[in-house]
């Protein structure tokens, strides 16, 4: 059997058996929320390699043969910016019309640019649209910017509350979707799991695209060794570092965790080998490592109700991105001129992470210009009643009927207690509960990832 696995795939194909636990591999997993590059759960199963050809012995389970068929580059072809937005816009309206044709699309909204430019695609394609976007339940209205994009655009528009401990009854559906390789308070679309169905026939997602269309924000000389520490501190959690370190020390593992996964850090970032230009080299890196084994993981949540799409991650639309000098990368330039080009209602409206600005005027949310709204967002949030909720966990694990499931989870499984004994669970349920849950909620979202993980024996 003959498979070409993607240049960034959407989801991950395991080849192997599941015998001996990797522990290496979880205690990175357990720092950082996803597996590194080949890694999974067992020593003898790996995941095929992004951007690879296999030859596949499919009753055993084991590869035959591998080989690259494309490896990430930095070959810049000078031209102006201009020329290089209508690139993108042929190039993205053609991979969007090839993608969802005359089927009834299902778009999640944000205040962002990635769906923002896939709405302009698809109203300017005349496509039939659905639109939805959610906000936590006493949190910011995160739906507040997507309604006014779906009513520019004319799209029938659906918003959703988060509530709180709205996993709990659909925890064990979740580890069977995702087979654990994402810790369970990020998977915020499993709230409407249900509903999807309803909106239409196939989905299209909008991931990916703030990491290809942007600079990483670092020197293009910057050192190899400069470049692991950047990467390293990006992919490590708040609190998985010692968690990490606990489980390394708990299963008697040789040597030093944080040198061990410094050291896998650098022998991909040097396999990859862009020198000319360090933005490109670890953006390769994250699309590699960070969009196959992280984002993609909980893609399957999407893909367990309608098919789904995702332009960014096409083939071509990698391909191109490898011939784009990285100055025009820089500040998502690419996708705000395309949404001035091809609807500049939609540019018109706020960009959230740059409020109260819009995308004609976000190069002033800086002093001078936005103190007045940085002094009425203080006020704003003086006046509250209350705390607003602003992260998945708070949802999920703070409050007494949450508390409860979390302890029932943690501490009533005696599977995972032979994989992590109950001492090690119960002194990050602790400093959780009582010490700093912000820094800890990180650790205790990846035991409960783990205990999930050995009651279902995936």
């Amino acid at each position: 059997m003959n498979f070409k696995n993607p240049i960034i795939p959407k989801s991950s194909t395991f080849v192997g058996e599941k015998k001996a636990l990797d522990y290496e591999a979880i205690c990175i997993f357990a720092a950082t929320g996803f597996f590194l590059d080949e890694d999974t759960y067992y020593k003898d199963q790996k995941a095929l390699k992004p951007a690879f050809e296999y030859e596949l012995q499919e009753d055993e389970k084991k590869t035959i043969s591998e080989k690259p068929y494309f490896k990430w580059h930095y070959t810049p072809v000078e031209r102006p910016l201009s020329e290089i937005v209508t690139e993108f816009a042929h190039l993205f309206e053609t991979i969007i019309k090839e993608q969802v044709g005359d089927k009834k699309v299902i778009l999640p909204l944000s205040g962002g640019l990635d769906s923002r430019t896939q709405a302009a695609a698809l109203y300017h394609l005349g496509n039939n649209v659905n639109a939805y976007s959610y906000a936590f339940d006493g949190g910011h209205d995160e739906t507040y910017y997507a309604k006014k994009i779906a009513k520019s655009c004319n799209f029938p528009f659906q918003d959703w509350k988060i509530h709180q401990g709205y996993l709990w009854n659909k925890i064990e559906k979740l580890a069977q979707i995702n087979q654990c390789y994402s810790e369970f308070t990020h998977p915020r679309q499993m709230a409407f799991v249900e509903e999807y169905a309803t909106l239409g026939d196939i989905f299209s997602l909008g991931h990916w695209g703030d990491v290809l269309f942007d600079d990483m924000g670092v020197a293009e000389d910057l050192s190899i060794d400069k470049q692991v520490k950047i990467i390293a501190k990006k992919i490590i959690k708040k609190g998985g570092l010692e968690l990490a370190k606990t489980l390394w020390k708990t299963w008697k593992l040789e040597g030093d965790f944080e040198k061990h996964l410094s050291n896998r850090i650098e022998v991909l970032l040097r396999k990859i080998d862009i020198p000319q230009s360090a933005n490109a080299q670890i953006r390769a890196f994250k699309s590699l490592y960070w969009a196959p084994r992280w984002t993609n993981t909980n893609l399957s949540i999407f893909e367990s109700v309608r098919p789904i799409t995702v332009p960014y991650f096409d083939n071509r639309m990698c391909e191109f991105i490898c011939t784009v000098p990285e100055k025009y990368l820089a500040g998502r330039q690419i996708q705000i001129e395309y949404l001035k080009m091809r609807m500049p209602d939609l540019a018109k409206i706020t960009w959230q992470d740059h409020r109260p600005f819009n995308l004609y005027y976000y190069h002033w949310n800086k002093m001078p210009f936005n103190l007045p709204y940085k002094i009425y967002s203080k006020i704003k949030r003086k006046m509250l009643p209350k705390k607003i909720i602003q992260r998945n966990w708070e949802l999920q694990f703070v409050g007494k009927e949450n508390d409860a499931a979390l302890q029932k989870c943690l501490f009533e499984n005696e599977s995972f207690q032979e994989l992590i004994p109950k001492d090690v669970v119960v002194s990050f349920y602790d400093k959780f509960t009582n010490k700093d849950a912000v820094y800890y909620s990180h650790p205790v979202s990846m035991l409960l990832t783990l205990s999930l993980f050995a009651k279902q024996k995936i």
